[in-house]
């Protein structure tokens, strides 16, 4: 019986494993996955449902026509050592200060090949990364970051936050390279590496080199920089060990003797003899605990350092002095300077004290500081939230800014007031209100974790009535009357539409409803679902060799027609209508059938 060749998400996987199960593991043998055809159907997979899979590079290389014959070049190439990545194409998007940011686009041969090298690579260090990490990982986001902040920055004193001069920038491609040599031991591995950091661009027709930096717009740079501030994590994880002071968390003296003297007259109340005694040593318990909370109960001693990283964002929670803050934030500027030649910004690396705020990943971080007190629903009185992180929304950073840059509100006599957005109108009804739902969504999704959640209500009223004011200028009619005609009885307002499934209605989103999806933002799944082949899977589509236009199987090719978003489809043709009835961006074409439709006689 002919041997099987096992798929290569069982191998990424069992890589995983063995990657997890020892650390110091060293891996010498992971090219040849690079030249297994069905890793390269499912980086395809991966690509070509994102935005930018249909922008070329510095060539017309495209998601569209990739087929078997295209996977077989590449990995020839791979093969014979004659692979080389070429430059990727500079452009430029406006940032919101008005400046310009430059943006690399890479030739989809290239993001094919780094997607592959980015999975297995992944396989490695995944399992090796500390859990202080969070960005650019399976099933780490934002939500993640912060999530775990609430809970182990409780009782941090100060704040460090952290700051790199243009971090992919400057990555150095010498001590990349040597730190990815420690973990894989493949020459080759290495060598590609090289090659895609060494790629360069292209700019007004002229080629730059790259002597720093990750890729510009490569699927491997987030985790490539992730390989390098491991040992910013690593260092962190060492410096937390020997800064934190080792102690059993002991109670204060003072708290000692007021838990003793309850402890004792819980013991007495458990022994009463009647009634009447009883009645008398609850009051006095009560008394007693009454006391006892207003006495603080752990020693004010401790020192710990807490330290979350996001990216190349990171912050620093310190329990201890504002001087220990000042020589943390010295050390880390040096390791970052000598061990891998990154600068620290000294004027956006600031000491705060945590009963100020930090901003870090969009939120305004502290830790509050009250000795208030309350009752349960028994009427004991206990200990508020002190010492507990807060999380809040930076309202007039944020919010604000978001619905003045959209032209969503204006500030008319020092107060926000919703407007028309002219640049929707154009759009259909369904549109408009899924733009409004998919921006409001957005927002509450991203904020969910916050305290101060229900200061939303204020951004719903003004893309709620926003959006009323656009349908009502597109209507040439009034907002009242526009809402009378979309009321549908329920005290809400929809948009009705018919599908083949009959008549259907979208709301306008609540932004109540918005925060019970908070945590599952930009979560990716696991390995082994990641790399999963389905029944349908391009990969089959392709190895059928059936032309799913005109139904032919005697075509020497087959080539992936693929399309950006299917919306802008207007099914005149029938190739259209097809992949509008199968809700599909691809289409298996023969030859024939993929140049007749490129040159408009399909």
């Amino acid at each position: 019986m002919a041997n099987v060749m096992k798929p290569t998400a069982e191998i990424l996987e069992r890589i995983s494993i063995q990657s997890r199960n020892n650390r110091e593991e060293v891996f010498t043998r992971l090219y040849r996955y690079m030249l297994r055809p069905d890793i390269y159907y499912q980086a395809y997979k991966n690509l070509y449902a994102n935005a930018g899979a249909g922008t070329n590079g510095i060539d017309d290389d495209t998601a569209d026509g990739f087929g078997a014959e295209k996977v077989a070049r590449i990995i020839e190439q791979l093969r014979k050592g004659s692979y080389t990545p070429k430059p990727v194409r500079r452009t430029y998007i406006p940032k919101k200060n008005g400046r310009l940011r430059p943006l690399g686009i890479p030739t989809f041969t290239d993001k094919l090949v780094q997607e592959v090298l980015r999975m297995i690579l992944e396989a490695v260090y995944e399992p090796i990364f500390l859990p202080t990490s969070h960005g650019f990982r399976p099933k780490r986001s934002c939500h993640t970051a912060l999530s775990a902040m609430s809970k182990s920055y409780r009782g941090t004193r100060w704040f460090v936050e952290g700051d790199i001069k243009a971090f992919f920038d400057n990555i150095d491609h010498q001590i990349l390279v040597a730190l990815i040599s420690k973990k894989v031991k493949d020459a080759r591995i290495v060598q590609l590496v090289n090659k895609m950091l060494k790629a360069g661009y292209m700019e007004d027709w002229q080629y730059h080199g790259t002597f720093s930096g990750t890729p510009q717009g490569g699927i491997i740079s987030p985790l490539l920089a992730n390989i390098y501030l491991h040992e910013l994590d690593v260092f962190m994880q060492d410096m937390s060990k020997h800064f934190a002071k080792p102690r059993e968390q002991e109670f204060t003296p003072a708290y000692r003797s007021a838990l003793s003297k309850v402890n004792a007259i819980k013991w007495r109340l458990k022994n009463a003899k009647d009634s009447v005694e009883a009645k008398l040593l609850i009051k006095e318990l009560h008394a007693a605990r009454a006391i006892m909370v207003k006495i603080p109960c752990k020693s004010q001693t401790d020192k710990k350092i807490v330290y979350t990283r996001y990216a190349d964002d990171f912050l620093i929670g310190v329990n201890g002095s504002k001087e220990e803050c000042v020589k943390i934030k010295a050390a880390i500027k040096n390791f970052l300077s000598e061990k891998l030649r990154l600068e620290l910004s000294e004027e956006k690396t600031l000491i705060t004290h945590t009963a100020q705020h930090a901003r870090f990943l969009g939120y305004d971080v502290s830790v509050r500081r009250t000795g208030k007190l309350k009752k349960d629903k028994t009427g004991r009185v206990m200990r508020t939230l002190n010492s507990s992180v807060e999380l809040n929304i930076p309202f007039a950073d944020k919010i604000e800014r978001f619905v003045l840059d959209k032209q969503i509100a204006a500030v008319k006599q020092g107060v926000l007031k919703p407007i028309c957005r002219r640049k929707l109108i154009r759009l259909s009804d369904l549109e408009i209100l899924s733009v409004y739902n998919s921006e409001l969504r957005g927002i509450c999704n991203y904020y969910g974790l916050a305290s101060n959640y229900t200061r939303l209500s204020y951004f719903a009223y003004l893309m709620e009535y926003s959006c009323l004011k656009t349908l009502a200028s597109k209507h040439q009619t009034t907002t009242s009357k526009i809402r009378k005609r979309f009321k549908d009885g329920r005290g809400g307002w929809c948009i009705v539409y018919t599908t083949r499934k009959g008549e259907q209605r979208t709301y306008f989103a609540k932004y109540q409803d918005c925060k019970s999806v908070a945590y599952a933002a930009d979560r990716i799944p696991e390995l082994s679902l990641r790399y999963w082949h389905t029944s349908n899977s391009l990969e089959s589509r392709l190895k059928v060799k059936r032309c799913e236009y005109c139904g032919t199987t005697d075509s020497m090719r087959y080539e992936i027609h693929h399309v950006n978003k299917l919306r802008n489809l207007q099914g005149k043709a029938m190739w259209e209508r097809l992949m509008i009835a199968r809700r599909r961006k691809t289409l298996v074409l023969c030859e024939e059938c993929h140049h007749k439709l490129h040159h408009g006689r399909l």
